[in-house]
């Protein structure tokens, strides 16, 4: 069963059974105290004769006593740090945040429905472009960002609390990675684990990429009652009624279904495909020469389960 909107075509596969930045302490300024000029009076008086040889320099002045002694400066620097005691900022409490508590405070305004987006701080544009479009949808309370480091996710809960949870390990998401990048492949490559746990909460998901707007809400056009629904990356729009079956394969022997907006019902072969997926992943892996990403397994993970 499928719908189409804008550009692209919704199939549907297989039956179902039914983010105060610590506050940085003010640094005192210590200097050793000056020391009072010795005085005429504390002089040492000489009372050898006029031509007697000059007496030798003050030990203070020595060598050996000022590499000493700022040795001891430097000793008592560690061990006494300068400054008033440092007091840490009290542990965020999205840092304890889970996807268990994150899943069912969204599902619980779309009657059990998520709308997922994982994204980096170098995308948070992206994100808030891709939220107006699904608040006019009126659908924004049951978006949950899958914060992919730990800045995001404090910045995306201080204005939205609630609405952003990290899974760890995050990776190293602090820059904007290319497409084909190592990079860029161990943060899509996320995704199936994020969604297959949230199936496993017992909750439907839509996943969608944030470089898109919504034209329209979709879920009207999610008619039936299947345990995926997928869009095609390479045809013209399809009409309503066309088939279900995966489009012909490619020249790679795989057809081109895109990754960037997917909708799976808690279902056993929604939960198979995520599997899949992973498995695929884990298979073609990334390499300078093959330069994947995650949505070739995605593709090979339907073409191995379509039947299921």
């Amino acid at each position: 069963t499928c719908a189409s909107f804008s550009h692209f075509t919704v199939h549907a596969l297989a039956p179902a059974p039914h983010l105060r930045k610590p506050r940085s302490p003010a640094m005192s300024l210590h200097q050793r105290p000056h020391q009072k000029p010795l005085g005429a009076d504390s002089l040492p008086v000489s009372t050898g004769p006029a031509n007697a040889a000059p007496s030798r320099p003050l030990p203070l002045l020595t060598l050996p006593y000022l590499f000493s002694l700022l040795a001891l400066l430097l000793l008592l620097a560690l061990l006494f740090p300068w400054g008033p005691p440092r007091h840490s900022a009290p542990a965020s409490p999205w840092r304890s945040y889970t996807l268990q508590d994150a899943a069912a405070f969204a599902a619980a305004s779309g009657n059990g429905t998520i709308i997922l987006a994982a994204i980096s701080g170098p995308y948070l544009p992206f994100l808030s472009n891709w939220l107006i479009s699904v608040r006019r949808a009126g659908r924004a309370n049951q978006v949950l960002v899958i914060a992919e480091d730990y800045e995001t996710l404090e910045r995306i809960n201080a204005a939205w609390p609630g609405h952003a949870v990290l899974v760890p390990p995050a990776p190293d998401a602090q820059a904007a990675h290319k497409f084909g990048s190592q990079g860029f492949f161990n943060f899509t490559s996320r995704r199936p684990r994020h969604l297959l746990q949230i199936l496993e909460l017992g909750y439907s998901v839509m996943y969608n990429d944030v470089d898109m707007v919504w034209l329209a809400d979709p879920f009207p056009y999610l008619v039936g009652n299947h345990d995926v629904y997928f869009m095609d990356d390479m045809t013209e729009v399809k009409p309503l009624n066309h088939s279900h079956a995966l489009p012909p394969s490619g020249k790679k022997g795989r057809p081109y279904i895109c990754s960037c907006m997917i909708f799976l019902q808690p279902t056993e072969g929604a939960k198979l495909l995520m599997r899949k997926w992973i498995e695929e992943l884990k298979e073609q892996p990334w390499s300078r020469k093959a330069k994947s990403n995650d949505q070739p397994a995605f593709n090979w993970a339907l073409l191995k389960t379509a039947g299921q």
